[in-house]
């Protein structure tokens, strides 16, 4: 449905919202990142490099990545997720953020959750961040992720 202003009106539920609560509702996103990587990139520079996945990497990754069969495209697919999260937030890698504080776990169902810790965490605490989601996505020679992160909105005037 076009608004008055010409442009596509959106629609949450059945409610139209104009461009007023457009801004409102978008203060409710705090980021947007998305990366991509060549697996067999990840995969050589873990086999080459003694101690880096244990560096990038998390015990609850690394095991779930090593369960499967094409790992390389597990641990690519969540090494893009970091990235992709640190384009969220907005600070690249400014502030001392390591990428084993920013962890990816499937759930009971297979789908992929963001859980963080360290710095990473007092960040997103400062910053209202309430919400996280994370996408993946891999195929033989590319893996990519996005990742959404929510904040508290705030009182709209």
């Amino acid at each position: 449905m076009k608004g008055r202003d010409g442009f596509h009106r959106w629609v949450r539920g059945s409610i139209c919202l104009g461009s007023r609560e457009r801004k409102a509702l978008n203060a409710l996103i705090f980021g947007v990142g998305t990366d991509i990587i060549e697996v067999r990139r990840v995969g050589d520079k873990l086999a080459r490099t003694k101690g880096l996945k244990e560096k990038v990497f998390t015990p609850r990754e690394i095991e779930y990545c090593e369960t499967k069969k094409m790992s390389a495209q597990h641990f690519a697919a969540r090494f893009s997720a970091k990235e992709a999260f640190l384009k969220a937030m907005g600070t690249g890698w400014s502030g001392g953020h390591r990428f084993d504080e920013i962890e990816v776990v499937n759930d009971a169902l297979g789908k992929p959750e963001l859980f963080v810790h360290g710095k990473v965490k007092i960040f997103c605490e400062a910053r209202g961040i309430t919400g996280m989601t994370v996408s993946l996505s891999h195929i033989k020679d590319m893996a990519t992720a996005v990742v959404v992160l929510e904040k508290n909105p705030s009182p709209v005037e």
